[in-house]
């Protein structure tokens, strides 16, 4: 049995074809690690730009601009993926609700591209979601639990499994997840572990809000869980979170307990004194019963997943 459950792949048997989006992105990186290895897959990696993950892809990399419906189905013409694992998105909440056509643009109309192209080529098509489409009244939330995003962001990642629910795709799935955390190369955004980490290290009084409440995801454990849906072809929503639930407030205490920092430097605030453009759901998290019962998705603990994360910066 491999680590997903199944037999080994034996040298004659046809491998299945994933494309990614993203993949120079945290969770395409992940992903791109887990599987250009793999025996079972012929892996196609694509982002805009050239590719920058840490030994290059060569032949199995293509640069792609998901807003340009022309360049996707060229892509998927060329090399026709069996499975897409959609991770490309404007994923900057307050970017988001400040330039919402842009928003759109990356979060929507790409994504509609990507979904006539993979209608087309009969593709598994896997679209990353987040636990901004629910306005935190009410979380942890299940899969059919009803979406009211309170952000631009939110809103344009509803529309975007909006449009994955109802085009009539041979299969699909929904991957949602909540504050993925980890590191990867040259990396456009940080994230808020990392960003909790430095900003300890640097010892300068910092403010963390404590009416937010989250379930932090190793993008390890992220990546894992799509390639669980992808090799088992799941279909379906499912919920691919990290399994502790906390407020900002606690994960930055988390954070410098864990790696000896001082955090006599935090003050606690309110959301809304920050003045930040989109607004945040309160609570969210996820109940990943379905997860852990249809995938046999079993996330890290916070602590184990910063010891992960730990043993990438040593090197």
């Amino acid at each position: 049995m491999d680590q997903y459950g199944s037999s080994p792949v034996l040298p004659h048997l046809r491998r299945v074809r994933i494309l990614i989006t993203g993949s120079n992105g945290l969770l395409g990186q992940k992903l791109i690690a887990a599987l250009r290895k793999d025996p079972a897959v012929e892996l196609i990696a694509t982002s805009r730009g050239v590719d920058r993950t840490p030994q290059a892809l060569d032949a199995r990399y293509r640069s792609m601009d998901i807003t340009v419906q022309a360049e996707v189905d060229a892509v998927f013409d060329a090399v026709k993926p069996e499975v897409v694992i959609h991770t490309a998105a404007m994923t900057n909440v307050d970017a988001c609700e400040l330039d919402p056509v842009a928003c759109k643009l990356q979060n929507v109309t790409a994504t509609e591209h990507l979904v006539n192209a993979a209608k087309r080529h009969h593709s598994h098509f896997i679209f990353l979601s987040t636990d901004f489409i629910f306005d935190g009244e009410n979380g942890p939330y299940r899969e059919e639990d009803a979406a009211a995003p309170l952000s631009i962001y939110g809103h344009s990642k509803l529309e975007g499994e909006r449009l994955v629910l109802n085009a009539g795709l041979a299969k699909w799935a929904i991957a949602r997840t909540i504050i993925v955390y980890g590191i990867a190369e040259g990396l456009s955004r940080s994230n808020v572990v990392l960003w909790a980490k430095s900003a300890l290290e640097k010892g300068e009084p910092i403010k963390v809000v404590d009416d937010q409440w989250r379930m932090p995801t190793l993008a390890e454990d992220l990546a894992d869980g799509c390639i669980r849906i992808a090799k088992r072809g799941a279909t379906g929503i499912f919920n691919l979170s990290g399994p502790d639930g906390m407020s900002i407030l606690e994960l930055v205490m988390r954070v410098g307990a864990f790696f000896k920092l001082d955090t006599s430097v935090v003050s606690p605030v309110k959301s809304d004194s920050l003045g930040q453009p989109a607004k945040r759901p309160p609570k969210t998290g996820f109940v990943l019963d379905k997860a852990h019962r249809e995938l046999g998705y079993a996330p890290r603990g916070f602590e184990e997943g910063l010891a992960v994360l730990r043993g990438q910066l040593e090197k």
